[in-house]
């Protein structure tokens, strides 16, 4: 959230120490669609920003306090600007609803390098994009680079109405963008499984939605491999874990913390001055990802695929449990 130049990976930053925030300004804000806006930021000093390829997205620490994960919208080589979209919601708990109503174009702020964890294979021979909603901020990332590339790939995009939808004109004139209306199609929702049912079994998959969308993109793709499934949350998978009882031990100054039940791993090592890396606490954004020496996490975070939560080898801290009396991280 690549006869074109390649647009480097930027690396993890250590997004939640001041030193790691790049300062950037708002420089536009622009109507996308009913209830969402695009939000142009370019960085202080005049220098280009950290390139990124599609699926990539920054951390946007808002003046009140709040940060929040937004994809970035055009892939570039060397980028004068990162583009956002975001939609105001009716639900917010301080960051869409700040967003809309209280940032204005000329606003200094700290953001985050790019971070990738729904990276495109752009050597797919097909890619099928699903998009829900303001999940299609990634997927228009995807569908853009696809298209420079010259590469085979097909949209379905769902919306409750047209005026939900952004960048809706520049899809109609793209053949291989397919739309669907809620309110136009008497309620029903788009049929993900029917057209799973029907792809091409070497095709990559991908899907950003709403939880009912991904829901049935994951039972849809149960049975496919899991190198070609592609799915991004932007909310919680799971709950965090709330029971503890287990130690954590660091395995490079041997220190160990006993986790209470109510209190994450990632906040007991803030608590005791530990330096860690995190962003979202949510375990939706992967800044707090720790590579496992010993014993069996209990993993609640959207980031690693089955394969990796079984392997054990890394673990997100900020949501996950653990299964075993002890768990040595390498820090």
């Amino acid at each position: 959230m690549n006869t074109v130049v390649d647009c480097a990976t930027a690396p993890p930053p250590s997004v939640h120490t001041a030193d790691a925030l790049i300062e950037v300004r708002l420089t536009a804000i622009r109507y996308a669609a009913r209830d969402t806006n695009l939000y142009e930021f370019t960085s202080l000093d005049g220098k280009p920003l950290h390139a990124y390829q599609p699926g990539a997205h920054i951390d946007v620490h808002l003046p009140n306090g709040v940060v929040r994960q937004y994809s970035l919208l055009e892939p570039e080589p060397e980028p004068q600007r990162y583009m956002i979209g975001v939609k105001r919601d009716p639900a917010s708990r301080g960051g869409s609803r700040y967003v809309h109503d209280e940032l204005r174009v000329g606003r200094a702020l700290k953001i985050s390098a790019p971070r990738n964890n729904f990276p495109l294979a752009e050597d797919a021979r097909h890619v099928i994009l699903f998009a829900g909603g303001i999940g299609i901020t990634p997927i228009w990332c995807m569908v853009q680079r696809l298209e420079k590339l010259g590469r085979s790939w097909k949209l379905y995009y769902a919306c409750r109405s047209r005026s939900d939808m952004a960048f809706l004109r520049a899809l109609e004139g793209m053949a291989s963008s397919t739309f669907h209306f809620d309110d136009e199609a008497g309620g029903k929702f788009l049929d993900v499984i029917g057209i799973v049912a029907t792809a091409p079994k070497d095709a990559h998959l991908y899907c950003c939605g709403p939880t009912p969308m991904l829901n049935a993109f994951e039972a849809a793709t149960a049975t496919w491999p899991s190198d070609q499934i592609h799915i991004e949350y932007f909310t919680p998978k799971q709950e965090p874990a709330k029971t503890g009882g287990f130690v954590v031990e660091l395995a490079r100054s041997g220190r160990e913390f006993v986790i209470p039940e109510g209190k994450s791993i990632l906040q007991v090592l803030l608590d005791a001055g530990v330096d860690v890396d995190y962003s979202c606490e949510l375990g939706i954004c992967g800044a707090c990802e720790q590579r496992v020496i010993s014993g069996t996490p209990e993993h609640r975070d959207a980031i690693l695929t089955e394969e990796e939560q079984a392997a054990n080898t890394k673990v997100m801290i900020c949501c996950a449990g653990c299964k075993s009396e002890r768990l040595v991280l390498d820090l």
